[in-house]
């Protein structure tokens, strides 16, 4: 064993044979762009709305009931995709969220949802979910969009106005607080404290 080691040292330490010390670094240089560009292209493709919808499930429940909501459809034409709301905007941020949503592919797999009756027996537990991801990272998603230092406090009504400059701006309360169902319909939430 001792005598593989020292092999394997002494081959790692000498040069190549055939291929200069430059050649190989220049060589490794090109294969890690080539890698990350890759990386970074299936990145980008699997946060577009087309990709999020791609599966059945998730095109006949959750988009459904976006497009009856504001986020979809407003006077100002801007509108929220499924990754606005449900992937951050940072990159590091971005790929943990990735890695949480891997977990989910084994649902596809396994038809957790494939159905609309699957996907009403879990709709509690997939928002429970998304709030307290949304709750752990103070709705940053909900704040790439609506930025508090900017709403127009004048221009809401006299509760929305009275929420904002107090529990908003105490950091007593996070968006998600208090928009559950912002964007899709709430499951039943009977025998929880507060509904």
């Amino acid at each position: 064993m001792k005598n593989l080691v020292l092999k394997l040292w002494h081959t790692l330490r000498k040069p190549s044979v055939h291929f200069s010390l430059g050649f190989l670094v220049v060589g490794g240089f090109i294969a890690g762009i080539i890698f990350w560009g890759g990386f970074n292209t299936a990145l980008e493709l699997s946060n577009t709305e087309e990709f999020c919808i791609s599966c059945h499930e998730m095109e006949n429940n959750p988009y459904e009931e976006l497009k009856t909501t504001i986020h979809f459809t407003n006077r100002s034409g801007v509108r929220a995709t499924c990754p606005d709301c449900h992937v951050p905007h940072k990159w590091t941020d971005k790929i943990a969220r990735k890695m949480q949503a891997s977990k989910e592919v084994w649902g596809k797999i396994f038809g957790t949802i494939n159905t609309p009756e699957k996907f009403e027996a879990k709709r509690r537990h997939l928002a429970e979910n998304e709030w307290t991801r949304l709750k752990a990272n103070d709705s940053l998603e909900c704040r790439n969009c609506h930025n508090f230092d900017y709403m127009d406090f004048t221009a809401q009504s006299t509760r929305a106005e009275e929420q904002h400059s107090t529990s908003l701006a105490s950091g007593e309360k996070t968006c998600i607080d208090c928009h559950k169902g912002i964007a899709h319909e709430l499951p039943d939430m009977t025998g929880v404290e507060g509904w």
